[in-house]
């Protein structure tokens, strides 16, 4: 197959720019600010989501295990993208070195996908918890949920190994010039100077097997978990149930339907602008609101937020 006009071969040292901080100074100076802000606070909500459930004995449970998982992974999400972003914000440089760039991608898809398979191995632990309370400290030992949380590591990390390798073996045209704000998938491919087809097969591979499979499993959960609520005579058993679930498919839906219309929408010349927009969104904005959800929506948490703040 021909190569198109510009092509050039990557090497270690040549680089991408990233075209998302091309805005003027004023809202640069501003952009810096606001995902500063953001940034401190992602931080600050997970870190005392994890001291609350370690410190509160009343939080010693698998779900809690779970969010503290899911917290410590939060924050390594957001550190993929926002340093960066920061110190390009405030050099007024997009450029990001090949190896960066990969790193970058790799460890945003990698932790994306794992994600993934811990909101469900939370579901799972709600279906148990509800549907099957007499045997659900028997199933949900503390092994299991050790095996569920590293499993879902040792998963994903040697096929996104490929997929990176895959995407970076690919030749880039000479301008280098990403339109994005980071280095993920769609925007790399886009850019590749060759036939993409494998590439987009990998990924939609990827999102069957990392992204849509743990949404089913996460829905047939809940229509069982609400199915049994249902059923269970006392309003107030029911709420309390209601109640430990609620922040969790809060997140859930957060999460999937933002993740949906980044990596499932269509793409076009004409949507560039929308999408990198809809991508920070879902990367970077998106994490700041769960520590709220939980804390707001969990009443567990809050009363253990609270008990933390009062004998200080």
């Amino acid at each position: 197959m021909p190569q198109r006009k510009g092509l050039e071969n990557h090497t270690i040292g040549s680089g991408f720019l990233l075209l998302g901080f091309s805005d003027p100074c004023s809202l640069q100076d501003l952009g810096f600010t606001v995902f500063l802000v953001i940034y401190l606070m992602v931080l600050a909500g997970y870190r005392l989501i994890a001291l609350i459930t370690v410190v509160d004995s009343s939080l010693h449970s698998p779900m809690y295990f779970f969010l503290r998982n899911l917290s410590f992974l939060e924050i390594c999400y957001t550190s993929v993208t926002l340093p960066k972003m920061l110190v390009a914000f405030l050099m007024e440089d997009g450029r990001i070195s090949f190896l960066g760039c990969a790193a970058q991608m790799y460890f945003l898809v990698s932790l994306g996908s794992i994600e993934c398979l811990l909101l469900a191995a939370m579901a799972y632990d709600r279906y148990r918890a509800i549907c099957d309370p007499l045997r659900y400290t028997l199933i949900m030992t503390r092994g299991l949920c050790i095996r569920l949380v590293g499993g879902s590591w040792m998963a994903v990390v040697p096929v996104q190994i490929g997929q990176t390798y895959q995407v970076f073996t690919l030749p880039f045209c000479a301008s280098r010039d990403l339109h994005h704000f980071f280095c993920d998938v769609p925007p790399l491919l886009e850019l590749a100077c060759a036939d993409t087809f494998w590439n987009q097969v990998m990924l939609y591979i990827i999102i069957l097997v990392f992204a849509i499979f743990p949404f089913s499993l996460i829905v047939s959960s809940y229509i069982k978990i609400i199915t049994a609520i249902l059923k269970t005579p006392s309003a107030l058993g029911r709420h309390k149930a209601f109640s430990t679930c609620s922040s969790h498919l809060g997140v859930v839906m957060l999460f999937y339907g933002s993740a949906t219309v980044v990596y499932l929408k269509q793409r076009s010349k004409n949507t560039v602008e929308a999408d990198k927009y809809l991508a920070l969104f879902h990367t970077v904005v998106m994490p700041m609101f769960n520590p709220v959800i939980y804390s707001l929506r969990n009443k567990e948490v809050s009363m253990a937020l609270k008990r933390l703040l009062w004998t200080k």
